[in-house]
């Protein structure tokens, strides 16, 4: 059991140590665009499966709440937190959609749109970047792997250097939460 722990920690390590190392001015990047967008009143809307809607609640929730301390709400919603509208626009359009119409009815050319897909491949993130993009929104990838559909087509991808899915998890909360912390040091209101 110690080697199984120990190898995972280590590997965890090894992950972050390329990121700082490869990513650190996406990060910036990103982060500067978010403050950007709600210094002139957007939002950030926020998007993934499984693992990634966990993510994705997690990051509006600081933003909404507080991260570190207390300050005004900022404007973030996660579009996977209303079953009703995820389970009927599945059942009367599709799966695939359920991001689409979601970004449709609430996005803004003021918002960004925040993909999150740990291989880059979720066919629903992709098409709700494509929508945000159609309609004029800024967008962003947190992905792993090689990236796949989503990082491609979004304005800028953060692409965590692992293809192992806990990894990159790990990696896309810790992005998040520097993201939170950076827009809290902004000092938007």
């Amino acid at each position: 059991m110690r080697d199984i722990i120990r190898d995972a920690i280590l590997e965890s390590i090894s992950v972050k140590e390329e990121l700082l190392k490869n990513n650190l001015a996406q990060i910036v990047d990103v982060s500067e665009k978010i403050i950007a967008s709600l210094k002139k009143g957007g939002k950030l809307i926020i998007f993934g499966n499984g693992g990634s809607a966990s993510d994705a609640q997690h990051i509006a929730a600081e933003l909404v709440g507080r991260f570190k301390k207390d300050r005004p709400a900022l404007p973030a919603i996660a579009l996977t937190v209303n079953t009703s509208i995820i389970t009927a626009l599945a059942n009367d359009f599709g799966f695939d959609i359920i991001f689409v119409r979601q970004i449709e009815a609430l996005a803004d050319k003021s918002d960004i749109a925040l993909g999150i897909s740990t291989s880059g491949k979720a066919k629903n993130v992709a098409l709700g970047i494509k929508q945000a993009k159609k309609m004029g929104l800024f967008t962003i990838a947190l992905t792993g792997g090689s990236g796949g559909d989503i990082a491609a087509q979004s304005d800028i991808s953060l692409i965590v250097p692992s293809n192992v899915t806990a990894r990159i998890q790990e990696c896309h909360i810790l992005i998040g939460h520097i993201i939170c912390e950076l827009v809290e040091e902004s000092n938007v209101r």
